[in-house]
């Protein structure tokens, strides 16, 4: 199999690879391993979703720790041996990563003496086993890796100080040159693919020494590949200075290994600015180096004209080197609409470069599975997600709009999601955690970017502008920057199909949202007939609209359409017997919507509690009990609690997913009302003495409730957990007053 035939020179178009999260990174005696919690480790299916979208290549681990962790003569290769022909007969390229943010197995190390020759050893039992394998990258990010692991402390061995750092970074280039040695033997023609953050510094002037070593020290580890690194090098007299010796510096100019692609990896977080002025920065972001205290923040949170973004970066890299570039990692955690925003900008960013005249082979997809925990560099297991293409929190992985994406890039189809007609959260005027600092940097026009230029962006029509959904849902679009409409009963009535069909008309949205519906339980025993009419014929009437005009529809139900017999969390499949009439009105909802619009989003969810409605639960027990008056609530009702902000944000990403039927939205844990309560007191540190658990039919309540209607769900359980998303609240809350004052703080909430 020629490979050379998938992964093609720069007069070819830009191809898109992908690239599976597959850290096996040491902290102490522990090891963090991605594949095992994303599940790719048991999932042999997962080959061919990769392949559905379109990708050339992938970079695919077949990783020493895994594979080889007690030495060569006790490996298992029957991992590696399932997969790789897998990839071979669908027509996808591997790029075989040996070392992935890892220290290798634990006889030995970063910074052991015998790294490069153990690895070497191990790169030529691969290349033996697998000799038509064509493209290597031995040791993931090898400057990036030295960083955390030998002078941030992070991964093991935890190093701080300038001579690890240097001495991982020599062992780490060392095996690399040996590894493709060894590689080379079986294969000649084998390919290194070296990947690195490619990384820039800002700063004041009072930073620039410091932003110049850091611009510099990012080309350490290609510089030594390439053998560019001697007495005349930026960086020599650095390198002497951190305990490396002349001899094994030289050593890289006598035994060049260039890579044949040049792996560039860039993220939101790889552009920094260093600032002398550490007060204007939070504490969080306040740092030292070599004595200087400074602030050390990402570019897009301080300076108030962006930087350019990737394509000068990769043009620098192609001036200094000359050598074929792909992006071997484009990923951003964030949001769905802003994950498709900066694949576009990236995407746009190399093909113009590539049209320049630089040989820009690929953009890589990267995090497939998505990955867990990055948020604390994987090192510790706090269950933070980030969605990829696929989104694993369910039995299988589910497609995500940025899987839709991909396969329009790699087959030139036009971009055809309304969200991107937005501007990413880097680029938006909302996006400063200080002051904006002015600087000079430029920026690209828009159009270069791939964004979309569009003065009337195709908006999200919502329903209920005065409710606590229809609120929280323009209030987090407009944090996102989706253009959207939120219209009252008096600008459209949703009963009345003509009134539908002229704000579709007028706006021209490409999603309905009903965020509006008769709410008031146990009234609808007695307002039965309006109840069925606002929550069900309302619905259906929005439904047949959406069916007409291709518009998406999103509309929520409840957990009242089940009567608790189960005695235990529902999940979206279970038979509906609702208990009461505002329950029945919900079940006949779901039904007639579904029936008339089978693409339909149906959200069941339930005991809602946020920042910005003074009227539930959770915001009247705090304010009772914090004033010492009594508050009583049901001890013998099991629900499942739900964070606004998290729901409308869960709910916005499904939309955009395009996906369908019925979804379970909670924060996950059941308990009852009085426990609820005892909770947000705890978190609060508020006494809840005051606190009265009683049954349920003490409360006076007209319509009967089920006593178990907690929800879970079958197909993903997306929402963080209840003590995040408590705490949150709980901060939200406290911004609200130290912005408002605490006189004006309900007004605030509502």
């Amino acid at each position: 199999m020629n490979l050379n035939n998938h992964i093609q020179p720069a007069s070819s178009p830009l191809q898109l690879w992908g690239g599976l999260e597959c850290t096996v990174n040491r902290v102490r005696d522990n090891y963090f391993s991605q594949m095992d919690r994303n599940g790719h480790a048991a999932r042999l299916q997962d080959l061919e979703r990769f392949a559905s979208l379109g990708i050339r290549a992938i970079r695919y681990p077949v990783l020493w720790e895994r594979t080889a962790p007690d030495g060569i003569d006790n490996a298992d290769w029957s991992w590696p041996d399932e997969r790789l022909p897998i990839l071979q007969q669908l027509g996808v390229t591997p790029i075989v990563g040996l070392v992935h943010h890892g220290s290798g197995p634990r006889h030995t190390s970063l910074v052991s003496e015998d790294f490069p020759e153990k690895l070497a050893e191990y790169a030529g039992a691969v290349a033996r086993r697998y000799p038509w394998v064509e493209y290597y990258t031995p040791v993931n990010e090898i400057c990036t890796t030295a960083r955390f692991s030998g002078l941030n402390g992070v991964w093991y061995p935890h190093g701080t100080s300038e001579a690890t750092f240097v001495r991982a970074l020599v062992n780490q280039c060392r095996a690399t040159v040996l590894a493709m040695r060894e590689i080379r033997k079986v294969n000649p023609n084998a390919k290194l693919v070296q990947t690195d953050d490619l990384s820039r510094t800002y700063g004041t002037p009072e930073m620039a020494e410091m932003a110049n070593f850091f611009n510099e020290r990012r080309w350490l580890g290609w510089d030594m590949l390439c053998g560019r690194i001697d007495e005349h090098h930026a960086l020599w007299d650095y390198l002497l200075a951190s305990a490396a010796t002349p001899e094994e510096l030289l050593w890289f100019k006598e035994n060049p290994c260039p890579p044949d692609i040049m792996g560039v990896n860039y993220y939101i977080t790889s552009e920094r600015w260093l600032d002398h002025r550490v007060e204007r920065y939070p504490e969080s972001h306040r740092t030292q180096y070599r004595g200087v205290p400074h602030a050390d923040m990402e570019c897009p949170r301080v300076l108030a004209t962006p930087t350019p973004g990737i394509g000068p970066l990769l043009q620098e890299t192609w001036d200094r080197y000359g050598l074929p570039i792909a992006i071997t990692e484009a990923h951003i955690d964030a949001h769905r609409e802003d994950q498709l925003r900066w694949l576009v900008e990236v995407w746009h960013a190399a093909r113009k470069v590539q049209q320049n005249g630089a040989d820009i082979r690929a953009v890589t997809v990267w995090a497939l599975l998505g990955s867990f925990d990055w948020n604390c560099l994987v090192t510790e297991c706090r269950g933070y997600y980030e969605p990829g293409p696929y989104d694993v929190r369910g039995p299988q992985p589910r497609q995500t709009a940025v899987a839709h994406l991909m396969r329009e890039l790699a087959t030139g189809r036009p971009l055809s999601h309304p969200v991107l007609q937005g501007q990413g959260w880097w680029r938006r005027p909302g996006r400063f955690w200080t002051k904006p600092v002015a600087t000079r940097t430029a920026v690209a026009d828009i159009n270069d970017r791939g964004a979309f230029r569009s003065t009337f962006p195709q908006p999200i029509l919502i329903t209920g502008a005065t409710g606590t959904l229809g609120r929280a849902f323009a209030r987090i679009c407009e944090r996102r920057n989706l253009a959207c409409h939120v219209l009252s009963r008096q600008e459209m009535d949703i009963t009345d199909p003509a009134a539908v069909e002229a704000a579709i008309v007028r706006y021209k949205p490409w999603a309905i949202v009903n965020a509006s519906g008769y709410v008031r339980v146990d009234d609808a025993e007695h307002e039965f007939e309006r109840c069925m009419r606002e929550n069900a014929h309302g619905p259906t009437v929005l439904a047949l609209a959406a069916i007409r005009h291709a518009v998406r529809f999103l509309t929520f139900s409840s957990d009242l359409v089940f009567d608790g017999a189960a005695g235990r969390p529902y999940v979206e499949s279970d038979k509906v017997a609702p208990l009461n009439a505002y329950g029945r009105s919900k079940a006949d909802a779901e039904r007639r919507v579904l029936d008339s619009d089978p693409q339909a989003l149906v959200v069941r969810t339930s005991a809602f509690f946020g920042p910005w409605d003074g009227h539930n639960f959770v915001t009247q027990a705090l304010a009772a009990l914090a004033e010492g008056r009594p508050f009583a609530a049901a001890g013998d009702v099991t629900v499942s609690p739900t964070y606004v902000p998290d729901l409308v944000n869960a709910c916005l990403d499904l939309l955009i997913d395009r996906e369908s039927g019925i979804w379970h939205l909670t924060n996950g844990q059941a308990m009852s009302w009085a426990e609820l309560a005892r909770r947000a007191c705890a978190a609060a540190g508020i006494d809840p003495a005051g606190l009265q658990a009683l049954p349920s039919s003490e409360l006076g309540m007209a319509a009967p409730r089920p006593l178990h209607s907690a929800l879970t769900s079958e197909r993903g359980l997306i929402l963080p957990s209840f003590d995040d998303a408590l705490g949150r609240y709980l901060r939200e809350r406290e911004l609200g007053e130290q912005r408002f004052g605490h006189e004006e703080s309900a007004h605030y909430a509502s």
